[in-house]
């Protein structure tokens, strides 16, 4: 039988081609799917509502599932009894059904993935890292070590991170618990390899964790350099070095840049009888800061106490509290350094004693032993070389009683020097001196040498101004920058920090000049006003010299006086004593400095603290 022919439409494609490109199949389909989107974007919340449910219905049957047998009857009941008190209470459904919804619909929302690998560049940086690590982290005969070349480095750092820039701003690394991570040049070694690989120009903060095995590398940003000088919030006997890191210390303190207040982590140092570092030792290079550093200290001891200041490099750094409330002397010369030193050595000692006297009849300390008193010495080492050139003793000589026994005196010592010295200190400064700063740039040879341990950041070869490292006593090594507390009377000083730093000086209690006597006020009208000289001489209270044991009197005169050389009178700033030898006796003219007569191998002897005075023989 012959086979019939298929009907033509069946066999010739033409006819059908013709209708899928026809036109109106193409508005048909260009229809449907714009009908679809509208509904895709009509329905989207119920969408997004239902993908929530459905996750939260996926997590409550896990969490069913992952349920003890013995514990699922409690669950069930605490559910339905649940349920109960929706029902019973008043609009309880609706409000269930809106808190299941706008659970749904945040379960449910959309979430755009993002990519928290490591690029191919970083990648490369971890790897280079990895390798440089492998000859320190690996020993012959460990059966599965961590470091091999070519290794896989995702073993051992466990979290990095990067900056926009490409480097590496935190990274924790794994390390075999064979390495000895409890010796310094170890730590050294790896801290110096990850310091040249990670990038460097940054400072860095290692925390090393013995007992996981782990250090943690992260990129420390720089310390804010725009705080000046200002009123700090303290207790008497608390001194602010400078700022630091805020996850270093505990404490933050108001500041105030500009017009903006925030708060700023402090380096607060203690002193007073309390104090386990009661001096202060400051080194570092030249123009690092240690007079900015110095001069802030000083502006801080104004408001509760008196201060001495010896200048040794002479240059005029510390004109500003010349003549002010509270400031007994401002020294530059030899001369008038070792009589003010000697004097405040024999202060030191008559507060002892009278400190010891009113413990023994059960009585309080008087009270000028209890105001603190500040001894500021700024390179005495430039003084001890004109003492030798002169033959003349060391001004260093007379810091040694105020150091041994300044804490009980209430008598602190700020000494500051450049490194260059540093060996010319006295055993004494160097032996007491518990709260350590060096500022400037430093290597962590230099800063262990003179704070007694190593820093945990890797120092920057270039620092700004007053930037550098302080350990008090036996605590960790902090991070400092000092605030901006520049010289007011030098021109190059900018106009904003001139005034903040005139704003702390206290009042002037003499002509700028120094020309002039003050009105003399006679010693029985107890506390003078600031300003007045009075002469105070008590032959009954005695103290005893510090080489002899003898009997020594003071002779002081209250208040700052002003010498023409641009020096002060070291005074007492306690005001008059209620027993005078003479109740009407005149004080010594402005201008003159606190007389010390002691008697030393049974000869009597004046030493005059100006400028002019008559050099004390050795």
């Amino acid at each position: 039988m012959a086979r019939r022919p298929l009907p033509r439409i069946l066999t010739d494609s033409a006819p059908l081609a013709r209708m899928a490109n026809s036109t109106s199949l193409a508005r048909s389909r260009e229809l449907a799917r714009t009908a679809a989107d509208s509904a895709s974007d009509v329905f989207h919340p119920l969408i997004t509502i239902g993908r929530g449910l459905r996750r939260l219905g996926a997590a409550g049957r896990g969490r069913w599932a992952e349920t003890p047998r013995d514990h699922r009857g409690p669950v069930a009941f605490f559910v339905g009894a649940c349920v109960l008190v929706v029902c019973l209470v008043p609009y309880g459904p609706l409000l269930a059904l809106i808190t299941v919804m706008g659970a749904g619909a945040w379960a449910g929302r959309e979430r755009t993935p993002v990519d928290t690998g490591p690029g191919e560049a970083e990648r490369e940086r971890l790897r280079a890292l990895y390798e440089a690590l492998v000859p320190y982290f690996s020993v012959d005969g460990d059966p599965s070590p961590l470091y091999v070349h070519d290794g896989d480095w995702e073993r051992v750092f466990p979290e990095y991170a990067f900056d926009e820039g490409g480097r590496i701003e935190r990274l924790q690394v794994k390390y075999p618990a064979y390495f000895t991570d409890g010796e310094d040049q170890s730590r050294v070694r790896i801290e110096q390899v990850l310091y040249a690989k990670a990038g460097r120009g940054r400072e860095y903060h290692f925390g090393w964790d013995e007992l996981a095995n782990q250090l943690t590398l992260t990129a420390l940003g720089a310390l804010p350099t725009d705080l000046v000088a200002q009123r700090f919030v303290t207790s008497p006997g608390e001194t602010v070095l400078g700022f630091t890191d805020p996850d270093a210390v505990q404490r933050t303190l108001p500041v105030t840049t500009g017009t903006e207040r925030r708060d700023a982590p402090p380096v607060v140092w203690r002193t007073g009888q309390r104090s386990t570092e009661p001096h202060l030792l400051v080194l570092g290079q030249p123009g690092t800061g240690a007079t900015t550093l110095l001069r802030s200290i000083a502006l801080q001891a104004l408001q509760h106490g008196d201060v001495l200041v010896v200048d040794g490099s002479g240059t005029g750094e510390y004109g500003c509290l010349v003549g002010r409330h509270g400031v007994l002397g401002v020294e530059s010369g030899l001369a008038g350094a070792l009589a003010t030193l000697e004097w405040a050595s024999h202060e030191t000692e008559r507060r002892l004693i009278a400190a010891n006297r009113a413990r023994q009849a059960g009585r309080p300390a008087p009270e000028d032993t209890r105001r603190p008193l500040w001894i500021i010495a700024d390179r005495p080492t430039a003084l001890a070389h004109i003492a030798v050139a002169e033959g003349r003793e060391d001004p260093q000589r007379w810091l040694q009683v105020p150091l041994r026994h300044g804490r009980a005196a209430q008598v602190t010592v700020v000494v500051a020097d450049q490194f260059e010295s540093a060996e010319l200190l006295s055993e004494p400064v160097r032996a007491h001196t518990k709260a350590r700063v060096v500022l400037g740039p430093a290597t962590a040879d230099e800063v262990r040498a003179v704070l007694g341990a190593p820093p945990h950041t890797t120092p920057t070869a270039s620092v700004p101004l007053g930037r550098g490292y302080a350990r008090l006593g036996s605590a960790p090594v902090l991070r400092l920058q000092v605030p901006a507390t520049p010289d007011p009377l030098d021109a190059a000083t900018g106009q904003a920090h001139r005034q903040a730093v005139l704003a702390l000086l206290p009042e002037r209690t003499v002509p700028a000049d120094g020309s002039g006597p003050a009105e003399p006020v006679t010693g029985d009208h107890g506390p003078t006003e600031a300003g007045r000289p009075v002469d105070v001489r008590k032959p009954e209270d005695m103290s005893t010299s510090a080489e002899t044991g003898e009997p020594v009197s003071v002779s002081k005169s209250v208040g700052a006086a002003a010498k023409p050389d641009g020096g002060t009178a070291a005074a007492d700033a306690d005001g008059a004593a209620p027993d005078t030898e003479q109740a009407g006796s005149t004080a010594e003219p402005v201008g003159a400095a606190s007389r010390v007569r002691s008697a030393k191998r049974g000869e009597t002897r004046v030493v005059n603290g100006s400028a002019e005075a008559v050099r004390a023989e050795g």
